[in-house]
C-alpha cells in the first residue's frame, strides 16, 4: 500500500503556496506516496491523521485552532512526519508556541528584504541529507530564526557585520536546514524556498526532496 501524505497550503499568498503545493505534490508521488493537498486547517482534524506517513505544511502565518493543533502535535509525536520550508512551516501560526516547538524555530526577519545574495554553508556533507551538495550561493531572503538548540543542523549561512539598526549584529552563522524529532515523528525544515522560483532551484528542490523522503514514515 502506498504511503500517505497530506499537504496544506494556505496563508499569505506572496508565498505562492499552491505553487510550492504542487511542487511538493509531485516530487512525493513520483516516489510513489498517495497524495491530499488540503487548503483548509479542517484537514487536520481527520480522525485518521495518525495514520499519515508524512503532513507538510505550506501555510504562512495565519492562525490554528487549539484542536487542530492537537490533532497535529499528536500525530506527529505519533510518528508522523512533518516537513516544509521557508515561511510556510518555519512562520506559520506565531500565535501558538506549541507549534514553534515543535518545528524547532520560528521566522523573525530577513534583513535587507528580498534580492540578497547569500552562500549557503553545508555543514555536515556527510549526512544522507546533506551528502554530495555542494556549498552555493542564493539571491532571496536570508531569514534570521529564533532556532532550538537541539536541532540537527545540517546547513548555515553567516550574517555579516551590522550595518543599520533593527539588523542583527553578526558576523555569526545561522541554521538554514536542520532536522529533529518531535516525538516518534521526524521533522525536517529548510529556511529557504520563498516562492515557487526558489523551491524549484536545483539545490534547494534536492535538498527538500531529501528531507520529505526522510520525514516521511515508513509504510
Amino acid at each position: 500500500m502506498a504511503r500517505r501524505a497530506l499537504i496544506l497550503w494556505g496563508g499569505w499568498e506572496g508565498h505562492e503556496p499552491r505553487a510550492v503545493a504542487e511542487i511538493f505534490r509531485s516530487v512525493l508521488a513520483g516516489r510513489g506516496f498517495d497524495v491530499g493537498l488540503a487548503d483548509s486547517l479542517d484537514a487536520l482534524l481527520d480522525d485518521r491523521l495518525d495514520q499519515l506517513s508524512l503532513i507538510v505544511p505550506v501555510w504562512t502565518m495565519g492562525e490554528i485552532g487549539d484542536a487542530e493543533l492537537e490533532n497535529l502535535c499528536r500525530a506527529v509525536e505519533a510518528g508522523v512526519g512533518l516537513a516544509g520550508c521557508h515561511g510556510g512551516m518555519g512562520d506559520s501560526f506565531r500565535d501558538s508556541p506549541d507549534y514553534q516547538l515543535m518545528v524547532g524555530g520560528q521566522f523573525v526577519g530577513h534583513p535587507g528584504d528580498d534580492g540578497i545574495t547569500y552562500d549557503v554553508h553545508i555543514s555536515d556533507p556527510d549526512h544522507p541529507l546533506t551528502n554530495g551538495i555542494d556549498d552555493f550561493s542564493i539571491t532571496s531572503e536570508q531569514y534570521y530564526m529564533h532556532v532550538d538548540p537541539s536541532n540537527t543542523v545540517l546547513a548555515t549561512t553567516s550574517f555579516p557585520v551590522a550595518e543599520g539598526p533593527h539588523v542583527p549584529n553578526g558576523p555569526f552563522e545561522m541554521p538554514v536546514v536542520w532536522t529533529r524529532r518531535h516525538g516518534a515523528g521526524r521533522v525536517f525544515y529548510c529556511s529557504l524556498g520563498h516562492d515557487e522560483r526558489i523551491v524549484a532551484l536545483p539545490p534547494v528542490l534536492e535538498l527538500c526532496t531529501r528531507g520529505l523522503l526522510w520525514a516521511a514514515r515508513a509504510g
